[in-house]
């Protein structure tokens, strides 16, 4: 597999300097750079989490998982009406 740098303006295979094809209408797939979090205070102990390494660092010390609705077995919809009183939500339509 070939690999690929950005010489002069153009990415051009890293051994030969043979230009990479353009896989379709003229475009080049690029890498994608995602920016990193913002600062925030972890909701379980407090400490701050600056990067993404030190948010899944903080999930595993805690025992806790990203959120995913489809984790829930009410799939992130609310039913208890206590809850949803005491935090200003409205509870599910399913659950009325």
């Amino acid at each position: 597999m070939a690999r690929y740098v950005f010489r002069d303006g153009i990415f051009v295979d890293r051994q030969t300097g043979v230009p990479m094809e353009k896989p379709f209408a003229g475009q080049i797939v690029m890498p994608n750079v995602i920016s990193d979090i913002p600062d925030y205070a972890s909701p379980i102990d407090g400490r701050m989490v600056t990067s993404r390494s030190e948010r899944r660092d903080d999930l595993k010390r805690n025992n806790c998982v990203e959120y995913e609705p489809s984790l829930s077995p009410t799939k992130g919809k609310f039913r208890n009406p206590d809850f949803c009183k005491k935090r200003g939500l409205q509870v599910s339509e399913e659950f009325r």
